[in-house]
């Protein structure tokens, strides 16, 4: 009888067990599939998170009171104010877009293949120069440009395809802490082979905004920049001060509100430090501190 009563109570014990063990089992799936869930969710939410397209406009040739400067030093979002060194209003420009919070660049000056050479302003880079000079005016136009954390080719054709003095531009670049951003004026440009080898952000420009003179072209631009941030998660664009600069101002200033509705306006320096990891802090003369 003890060994009836014994077998049975095993047996019962057993059976316990099995039905808990098969209960811990089923909450256990069901714990991770709930999990399964909760992370698709939260991926989703990531996913639905993320930022609008980023679009950079970059305003060149400030330095010299050309029109439309004073109305670019309105705009309501975050501008980035190319500044040619050695001008008259050089510094004041750089001294009024940093208080407004928008980024500075240094404009280069540099041969064009085409063009009027008293189109490219002091302090020039052209072939001719040795690679002594062409260091020596490229510290000099960094010196001059307040607060600069990048640079850009004010025309350039010609020596943005020139390997020998690009590599040294971009050495004093890296050197200084700047970036340099191709203004894409030869589609033969080796400006960007030469930054990724440095281990610099390859950034371009992507769209002329005021390369015809007219409202309605630069209206049309702005539509091409729209559209290409949204299909390339970001878009760098170049305006101008100068004979189109009160148009090109107004226009951006109409357009802007539109278009904030699915992109994000932001520096050079925001774009450079998201897409690339670029951080470092510029070495700046005195005259920038």
């Amino acid at each position: 009888m003890s060994t009836i009563f014994s077998r049975w109570f095993r047996g019962s014990h057993l059976l316990k067990f099995r039905i808990l063990a098969v209960g811990c089992l089923g909450l256990s799936m069901l714990y991770n599939m709930n999990l399964g869930y909760a992370d698709a969710s939260r991926v989703d939410a990531d996913s639905s998170s993320q930022g609008k397209p980023k679009v950079v406009v970059i305003i060149d040739d400030f330095g010299n009171g050309q029109k439309g400067t004073e109305e670019m030093f309105q705009m309501p979002v975050k501008l980035t104010v190319a500044i040619m060194p050695f001008l008259p209003t050089s510094h004041r420009d750089a001294e009024l877009a940093h208080k407004r919070g928008y980024d500075v660049i240094v404009h280069m000056p540099m041969e064009a293949k085409t063009g009027k050479s008293n189109w490219l302003g002091p302090g020039a880079i052209t072939s001719d120069l040795s690679d002594s000079e062409v260091r020596k005016k490229v510290e000099a136009a960094i010196d001059d440009i307040p607060y600069a954390i990048g640079m850009n080719n004010h025309m350039g054709s010609k020596i943005t395809g020139d390997k020998r003095i690009m590599s040294i531009v971009l050495a004093i670049c890296e050197e200084r802490g700047l970036f340099f951003v191709d203004s894409k004026t030869n589609y033969h440009s080796i400006v960007g082979q030469l930054a990724i080898q440095k281990g610099m952000p390859p950034v371009t420009n992507h769209i002329f905004l005021d390369d015809a003179h007219t409202t309605s072209h630069i209206s049309k631009q702005l539509q091409e920049v729209e559209l290409y941030a949204t299909k390339n998660r970001y878009c760098v664009t170049i305006g101008h001060v100068s004979a189109a600069g009160k148009k090109t101002a107004e226009t951006l200033r109409t357009r802007i509100p539109q278009m904030q509705s699915s992109v994000e306006f932001v520096g050079i320096s925001d774009l450079v430090r998201e897409e690339w990891g670029w951080n470092p802090p510029p070495m700046l003369p005195s005259n920038n501190r």
